[in-house]
Parts: C-alpha cells; sequence; structure tokens
C-alpha cells in the first residue's frame, strides 16, 4: 500500500506544487526616484474653480523605475538632470526648477545607467514629465499615437516642447492608441485616461506582496483635487477628464488599488526611500 501511495498521491502532490509555482506573480520591483520638484508662487491654475487662487505651493515631480524579470521600465521623464545645477534652483517660466540628485546619479546606486533601460513611458506631454527623456536613447519607447501628435503639432501646445523627445525618431517606438499590456502578464498596465491632455495615461501595477497600485499622473494633483474632482484650467477637456476620473476610479474600486498621486509630497514620502522598493 506505501508503495501505491508513493507512486500515485506523491506525483500528483508535487504536481500541484510545481503548478502553484508556475503560477507565481512575477518579481516586480517599484522604485520611486526624486526627479524633482517644481515651487509655484501661485497655484491658481490647479483649479478651474478657483481653490488656489494666489496660494504658492510645491508639487513633486517623480519618476518610477519598474524592474519586472522581462526588462526595467521608466515611467516619468521628471524635471530634467540639467536643473540639478545650481543649487536653490532654476526659474523657469511658469515655475522653479528644483533637482536635488540627479537621475543618472540614483540610477548608479543600482548599477545602472540610462542606456541599460528597457522601456521609457510617460503620462503625458508637459515638461516636468519629459526633463530626461532624451537620455533614454536605447530604450524602446511606449508612446500614446495621439500624444505624441499632440506633442508635435504646430504651433506648440502650451506646457510642451517637442525638443524634449527628439530621441524618440531614432530609438525604437510602440504607438500606442489606448490600453496596453506592457510585459503580457497583467503586471504593468498602461491605462488610456484622456483629458488633461489628449492621450493621457496612468499606470496600473500588480505587485507581488503589495498588491496592485496606480501611478495617477497628472489625473489629479493633489488629494483635493480627486476628492472635490477639481481640475487644472488647462486641461484640454474638461468633459473627458471627468469620464477618466470615474473610469479609473472604478478599476481602483474593484481592483483595490493603492492610489499615489505622483505629484502629491505626502504620498510619494510615503513609498520607500529611494534605493529601497515597493515589492
Amino acid at each position: 500500500m506505501t508503495s501505491l501511495l508513493k507512486r500515485f498521491v506523491l506525483p500528483i502532490v508535487l504536481s500541484g506544487v510545481f503548478s502553484q509555482a508556475s503560477a507565481a506573480e512575477p518579481a516586480i520591483k517599484l522604485y520611486a526616484m526624486d526627479c524633482g520638484r517644481a515651487q509655484f508662487a501661485d497655484l491658481a491654475p490647479f483649479a478651474d474653480t478657483g481653490e488656489y487662487d494666489g496660494h504658492p505651493g510645491t508639487l513633486m515631480t517623480p519618476c518610477f523605475l519598474i524592474r519586472h524579470p522581462q526588462g526595467d521600465l521608466l515611467w516619468e521623464g521628471g524635471l530634467g538632470d540639467r536643473y540639478a545645477e545650481p543649487q536653490g534652483g532654476t526659474q523657469l517660466p511658469l515655475y522653479r526648477a528644483i533637482v536635488d540628485t540627479p537621475v543618472a546619479a540614483q540610477l548608479a546606486q543600482l548599477g545602472l545607467s540610462f542606456d541599460d533601460l528597457d522601456y521609457f513611458a510617460f503620462s503625458h506631454g508637459h515638461g516636468d514629465h519629459l526633463g530626461n527623456a532624451n537620455a533614454l536613447k536605447r530604450a524602446t519607447w511606449i508612446v500614446n499615437r495621439k500624444e505624441l501628435e499632440w506633442i508635435q503639432s504646430i504651433p506648440a501646445p502650451p506646457r510642451t516642447n517637442s525638443k524634449l523627445i527628439e530621441t524618440q525618431a531614432q530609438a525604437a517606438t510602440v504607438l500606442i492608441d489606448g490600453d496596453h499590456d506592457v510585459f503580457g502578464d497583467g503586471s504593468v498596465r498602461i491605462l488610456n485616461a484622456p483629458g488633461h491632455t489628449p492621450g493621457h495615461q496612468v499606470l496600473l501595477l500588480r505587485l507581488p506582496r503589495s498588491g496592485q497600485v496606480l501611478l495617477t499622473g497628472d489625473l489629479y494633483h493633489s488629494h483635493e483635487n480627486r476628492a472635490e474632482k477639481r481640475m487644472p484650467v488647462f486641461n484640454v477637456s474638461r468633459s473627458e477628464t471627468l469620464a477618466s476620473m470615474d473610469r479609473i476610479e472604478r478599476i481602483v474600486k474593484n481592483q483595490r488599488a493603492r492610489v499615489v498621486i505622483q505629484h502629491s509630497m505626502d504620498d510619494f514620502k510615503a513609498l520607500p526611500g529611494f534605493p529601497a522598493y515597493l515589492d
């Protein structure tokens, strides 16, 4: 009887173990990188209903490195390493750009350089999200088709500069028209969320231990904007923004996702400090 158990039961048990192992979540790591801060003398443009008129404030401008067994993805390009000098920031027409530690130096802590990154994607085409984009010469760019056309349109839309993405013309590029599963396993998904810009998008991650995490791009700029459905005066479509908010909030609820408002200083500080990571 014992020999029969070994012959028939043990293989079944082992088969179940291997089946569970093969279905295990990929070992994904999320690194939150300090890619600068945008210091505004007046936050009035960030609510078309007047709540911030005359109030100064600072917005975080992070980048996120997602390390997946199939490759490394950089989400967002930040303000740009060129603003790391002088200390104290550089006054631009809309805000003061402050970069304490270049992204290149942060990548070096992981033994990486821009040339080592496999993929680059960004939520939208405003300058504070594309500052280091031209350094991604060897990465495959994943770009929303409408957003690319909008950035490159003439005359240039406000808050855009097509020179920030000159590398894209020579880089390998995947043009997308809606949602996109980056690695084909559901763990890293770009979700279409237009309104802020024509091809604005957010990033939904499924981490093995932390579960679902949503990186909001500029769907929201603050917790107050999310709670009250406020939006900047410079959004290209109010109706599309509201529709995107509704869709993404339903996904967040259904997936029980943690929402990271990218421009929120508090949300950034709540993530593991680089080079620690969320997994």
